[in-house]
C-alpha cells in the first residue's frame, strides 16, 4: 500500500516544497499547506492553476502518474474568453497544432460554470464586451501549459484554470487549500 495525498492547490502557489525564485519576493509553496515528510508531487501544475496535485513518497507509483507514456487522463475546467463554437470544439477533439507539434485529440465539451466553485484571489478580469464560458477538456498527455495553448489557438483564451481529475482521484469533496490522504 502506498499513501497518496490529494491537494486542492489554489492559485499562485507552486507546485514545489521550496522557491528557488528571485529573493526578497516569497511565493507560496507545498510546504504552506503540507506538512506530511518525504512526499513528493507526481507532476506539476502551473502556479496560475488551480486543483487537484497528487503527491506520494512511491517512486514507482509517483512515475506512474506523471509520466505521460502512461496516458493517464487529466480533466480541466476552463474558463474561457467567448463561447466556442461546435468546430473550435471539434478541433480540440481532432488535436491542435501547436508550436511543439500536433496535441493528441482530446475529449471537450461545454460545460456549465462549476457549482462548487471556491473564488480565485485575485480574481479573473473580466470584460464587460466580451462573455466567457466554461469548457470541460480531458487530456491524455501533459505539454507544457498545454490546455492554456490548446484554447489560445483555437481563438478562446483561458481566464481561468482548474485540473479536476487526475485518473479516477478528483478534488471532489476537497476544499481549495485543503488535502485529504488517501492509501493505494
Amino acid at each position: 500500500m502506498s499513501k497518496v495525498i490529494l491537494f486542492n492547490k489554489p492559485f499562485d502557489v507552486l507546485s514545489q516544497f521550496t522557491d528557488r525564485g528571485t529573493e526578497g519576493s516569497p511565493r507560496r509553496t507545498l510546504s504552506d499547506f503540507i506538512s506530511v515528510p518525504n512526499v513528493y508531487a507526481a507532476g506539476r501544475l502551473d502556479r496560475d492553476s488551480e486543483g487537484l496535485l497528487l503527491l506520494t513518497g512511491d517512486g514507482k507509483l509517483q512515475h506512474r502518474i506523471a509520466d505521460p507514456t502512461n496516458k493517464m487522463s487529466k480533466c480541466y475546467w476552463a474558463q474561457v474568453e467567448g463561447v466556442p463554437s461546435d468546430e473550435a470544439l471539434e478541433q480540440l477533439r481532432s488535436g491542435v497544432k501547436l508550436k511543439d507539434g500536433m496535441t493528441r485529440p482530446a475529449k471537450a465539451a461545454r460545460m456549465e460554470p462549476p457549482a462548487t466553485l471556491w473564488p480565485r484571489t485575485p480574481p479573473i478580469r473580466f470584460r464587460k464586451n466580451v462573455p466567457d464560458s466554461w469548457i470541460k477538456i480531458t487530456l491524455t498527455e501533459g505539454r507544457n501549459r498545454q490546455v492554456r495553448r490548446m484554447t489560445a489557438a483555437i481563438g478562446h483564451p483561458t481566464l481561468r484554470l482548474i485540473r479536476y481529475r487526475i485518473g479516477a482521484w478528483t478534488i471532489d469533496g476537497i476544499n481549495n487549500g485543503d488535502w485529504v490522504e488517501i492509501e493505494v
